[in-house]
């Protein structure tokens, strides 16, 4: 069984689909600790009501980046975390966290990556007029959202789309690809080679 810790900044459907997957049986995955970096993150409701553990750590209670990372690290060794799963973490991961969790973080981003990585994809994706965008799920290394992709999911764009329409979409693929991504990891599926991430 693969414990996994969540990131989160906000209402956590990732979470959400990630928690139903692990206690539906369809990963051999467990979430055992929920970590915040919002205390209003709507995201910790969630956890609690599944009797995970949650922990909040604000940016600005600490003197920098690394410090507020090293208690990150710090709550997820204590529960014994082997993937870490950021879902709406709002925040760049900085070199402590990954250093400790190079090859077993996971990230995921609303566009076919490497178009439309950063902020805003969705109306990134309708101000280029693509016709086609999607979900990604990838590793996390030192760049945003540059890291070697796990599962992609193409969503459609449509010509009345906004961006909360087309959010909305790309969603519902995110909460379907993020437990494969898990699924593949759990069971020791991928080998990472370059920027290719291949199934055994």
């Amino acid at each position: 069984m693969l414990n996994l810790g969540v990131l989160i900044s906000g209402r956590g459907s990732n979470l959400q689909a990630i928690i139903d997957a692990c206690e539906g049986g369809k990963i051999p995955a467990k979430v055992v600790v929920v970590i915040s970096n919002d205390p209003a993150a709507g995201g910790l409701e969630r956890a609690k009501k599944h009797n995970i553990p949650t922990a909040v750590f604000e940016p600005n209670n600490f003197k920098d980046k690394n410090t507020y990372e090293l208690e990150i690290v710090k709550e997820l060794k204590k529960h014994d975390v082997g993937l870490v799963c950021l879902a709406g973490y709002m925040r760049i991961v900085g070199p402590v966290l990954l250093e400790h969790y190079r090859g077993r973080m996971i990230n995921i981003h609303p566009s076919l990556l490497p178009s439309f990585s950063g902020l805003h994809a969705q109306k990134q994706a309708l101000d280029h007029g693509v016709t086609v965008t999607g979900a990604t799920v990838h590793f996390v290394d030192d760049g945003c959202d540059t890291g070697p992709i796990i599962v992609q999911s193409a969503v459609p764009v449509k010509e009345n789309d906004t961006e909360e329409t087309l959010s909305e979409r790309i969603l519902q693929q995110e909460h379907h690809i993020y437990p494969i991504a898990i699924e593949f990891i759990a069971k020791d599926k991928l080998v990472i080679e370059g920027r290719k991430v291949k199934l055994k």
